[in-house]
């Protein structure tokens, strides 16, 4: 915690400290992986951190938009629907997020018109300076008014040049001042590109790219510098020189095969210990023991792996699926295993392949999704799971999948469906329940966020977590049909987790199997490296022959 002593023997909390991260020269170059060690560093010096991602597109938040075109949709615990990102904070920093921790121009506009239109501007010209920015350095503050944070981390996303981010920019420059350059701090992350051909990196667009931050009116105090190979002394000089910060305020963030690694190479270069003495904290040193001996385990696993296949609509960009891949990988650090991730289109998955593209695999996980394309090659995919005996792990539509086919394909009711794919179906298994959940804020018809479950004795569910209370984190639509509990029931399907009023069905399984699992919500979302998930590490075992 950051505090400093006052008369009389006791103790004040400091003021929070800001620290803004931005990037320069292209996109895609590890800010939030940045952003997230710094705060696992950083909470591993004693301080309270909170993490937040400011996002430049028009949407208000990533629910609606494509997969192919953003990733995940990454779920907090109080159900907002944010950038995922975050899914790198929570598993780096281990703290869960919240509402405030990520905001979108669409979000800034709408808050800020919908003031307009109730007269809280007293007749002004709403301007993006102060309105819009003003809205901007609100949110910020409140994170850390919200989590009685000592440190507020906050990643701007884009690549500085861009349009879309100025506002962004400008609030975080208005900020610095208000709170103070001790209380202040800019971390800018930039390429500096490798010419194989004169075998030489390069600082020029680095130069460039602070340039620009500069005319904004931001001079960063840290300047990362991503990388493909060890850089050269005279690149760190160079760039100090002309760029205006201290020599050891420019550091190498290095491309690495194991992520979890980031925090530890960062450090190695001093990085949590420059950015507390820039900004004046007085803290301990990090205590890294538990994350250096997760990273162990990890570089020794060797050559055993596990070949898992991945199910899914939206394999073409595997971010698509990024915390379930995680989440894998996770429970393949426990189990001393590398996962080797099979990426299925479900859409190539027939009758005819069926055979020859899943028979080699030793589990199979259907992720979440929504619409009706490739839902039948889902379903095949379940049937081969279940008649092979392959551990089968579904989560949201994957639960939905399994209960489709298990419908269809033991409890004889051969049009069974789901509501949202065949709207005409007589069966329908999977639909949207009215009346089930008018009482609570979905998102428009989502059922989103931390939601309890009551987990039957006996079941799978119970071997894994060891409990019969949970809480996890939902994102869907459409329910358990429980018109058809009874029949389902007694053609041998296990309802293993309800809603604690017994009206929503959570979790089916096959309960003498070792993992035939499907879950409505989203055990991805609370995974992390150092404490997998529960359900992960029951698949992964399974999958590896194993009885846990």
């Amino acid at each position: 915690m950051n505090k400093e002593a006052v008369p009389g023997g006791t103790e004040r909390r400091l003021m929070t400290k800001y620290i803004f991260v931005t990037g320069g020269v292209v996109s895609g170059l590890g800010k939030g992986i940045t952003a997230a060690s710094l705060g696992r560093l950083l909470k591993a010096r004693n301080l309270k951190v909170a993490a937040q991602k400011l996002d430049p597109y028009i949407n208000v938040d990533p629910g609606t938009m494509s997969p192919y075109q953003h990733g995940e949709v990454y779920v907090t615990e109080d159900g907002a629907e944010t950038d995922l990102d975050l899914g790198h904070y929570e598993r780096f920093i281990d703290e869960d997020l919240n509402k405030y921790s990520n905001l979108t121009t669409g979000k800034v506009y709408w808050n800020v018109l919908n003031k307009e239109r109730r007269g809280e501007y007293l007749g002004s010209t709403v301007q993006v300076i102060p309105h819009i920015t003003n809205e901007i350095k609100e949110f910020i503050y409140r994170v850390g008014r919200k989590t009685n944070a000592d440190v507020v981390i906050t990643e701007i996303g884009g690549t500085i040049g861009d349009i879309e981010s100025q506002p962004f920019i400008e609030a975080v420059r208005q900020i610095s001042l208000e709170v103070g350059r001790e209380n202040s701090l800019f971390i800018h992350v930039t390429l500096v590109p490798y010419l194989k051909s004169s075998e030489e990196h390069k600082s020029k667009p680095t130069q460039h790219s602070v340039k620009e931050l500069q005319g904004m009116g931001i001079n960063p105090n840290i300047i990362m510098l991503r990388c493909v190979k060890p850089l050269e002394e005279s690149i760190f000089q160079k760039i100090a020189l002309f760029c205006n910060v201290k020599p050891d305020c420019v550091i190498e963030n290095l491309t690495l095969p194991n992520l979890y690694e980031a925090p530890l190479m960062l450090e190695k270069a001093g990085f949590s210990q420059v950015v507390c003495r820039e900004l004046g904290i007085d803290a301990p040193a990090p205590d890294l023991q538990e994350w250096q001996e997760m990273v162990n385990r990890v570089n020794d696993i060797g050559d055993a792996q596990v070949d898992i296949g991945l199910v899914g609509k939206y394999v073409g960009l595997h971010d698509a699926y990024l915390s379930v891949a995680e989440s894998l990988h996770h429970a393949g650090f426990y189990h001393n295993v590398n996962i080797n991730l099979h990426w299925i289109d479900s859409e190539e998955i027939n009758p005819e392949s069926v055979e020859s593209i899943l028979s080699n695999l030793q589990g199979i996980i259907v992720p979440g999704g929504f619409g009706n394309r490739g839902i039948e090659g889902m379903i095949l995919a379940a049937k081969y799971a279940r008649e092979n005996r392959i551990p089968y792990f579904g989560i949201c539509l994957g639960m939905q999948i399994a209960v489709i086919e298990f419908a269809r394909n033991v409890a004889g009711i051969q049009d069974a469906d789901s509501g949202e794919f065949n709207e005409q179906c007589r069966h329908k298994v999977i639909d949207f329940m009215p009346g089930q959940s008018e009482d609570i804020d979905k998102g428009g018809t989502l059922r989103l966020g931390a939601y309890p479950c009551q987990i039957k004795p006996g079941t799978t569910m119970e071997r894994c977590y060891k409990t019969l209370q949970i809480s996890e984190r939902h994102r869907h639509r459409h329910e358990f049909n429980n018109e058809y509990r009874e029949v389902l029931e007694e053609a041998g399907l296990t309802l293993s987790g309800l809603s604690p009023d017994g009206k929503l069905v959570e979790t089916v399984e096959f309960s003498d199997r070792p993992f035939h699992v499907g879950v409505q919500y989203h055990p991805e979302f609370k995974s992390r490296p150092n404490r997998p998930h529960p359900l992960f590490l029951g698949f992964i075992g399974a999958a590896l022959g194993k009885s846990e």
